[in-house]
């Protein structure tokens, strides 16, 4: 039997409307996040989920609790679906970083950037930590149908890029792949161990 495993990205936050970096720090869901996921969860309602996984952060796990709300269905936090850890930068203007050489090979060159001066994680230990994160909740429930996590933005981007066949330092080429929208639904199917990508960036439950 294939697992279906259900990606979602949490609501908007605070943050995201100031256009301040969040990583592994922290902002609390917008009035219109908080309905977003309470959209979702009446998308997902009729969806059997045998568990929820979400990050360390509370603005994965309030929107998994608004999207699961009144089910009896299992939540677990899992550090490795965390956002990337910006370091320094976390807090920080998006717009006032943009012209940082180091901030430019994020955005651009993912393969080159070492955050050496963000003090923060690599794109390329993020994709060894997501990665893993998801095989190890795919291989622990193999025979449950349905699994629900929700995360962040460029964890869920990176993820849904390499499954698609798409190398990681490619996750933010346009040409190749689609960032993950806040609330979007996005659909992974494992089975005999492979994996493939079957829903990305559905809207339909927000428009």
């Amino acid at each position: 039997m294939a697992l279906q495993l259900y990606l979602i990205r949490h609501g908007r936050t605070e943050w995201n409307e100031k256009g301040l970096l969040q990583g592994w720090g922290d902002s609390p869901l917008t009035e219109q996040g908080i309905s977003a996921a309470k959209r979702t969860g009446e998308a997902l309602y009729n969806v059997a989920f045998s568990a929820c996984y979400s990050s360390e952060l509370k603005r994965a796990q309030d929107t998994a609790n608004y999207i699961i709300h009144g089910r009896e269905i299992p939540h677990f936090h899992h550090q490795g679906l965390n956002e990337l850890n910006f370091g320094l930068w976390e807090g920080k203007a998006i717009a006032e970083l943009q012209s940082h050489p180091e901030y430019q090979l994020l955005a651009n060159r993912p393969r080159d950037y070492q955050a050496i001066e963000s003090q923060g994680e690599t794109v390329e230990q993020l994709y060894h930590r997501v990665h893993h994160a998801f095989w190890e909740i795919a291989n622990r429930h193999q025979q449950d149908g349905q699994v629900l996590i929700v995360a962040h933005g460029l964890t869920l981007t990176l993820l849904t890029a390499i499954l698609n066949g798409v190398e990681w330092y490619d996750f933010r080429n346009p040409e190749k792949h689609r960032f993950v929208s806040n609330t979007s639904i996005n659909i992974v199917e494992v089975e005999h161990g492979k994996a493939k990508l079957l829903e990305l960036n559905n809207r339909a439950h927000l428009d």
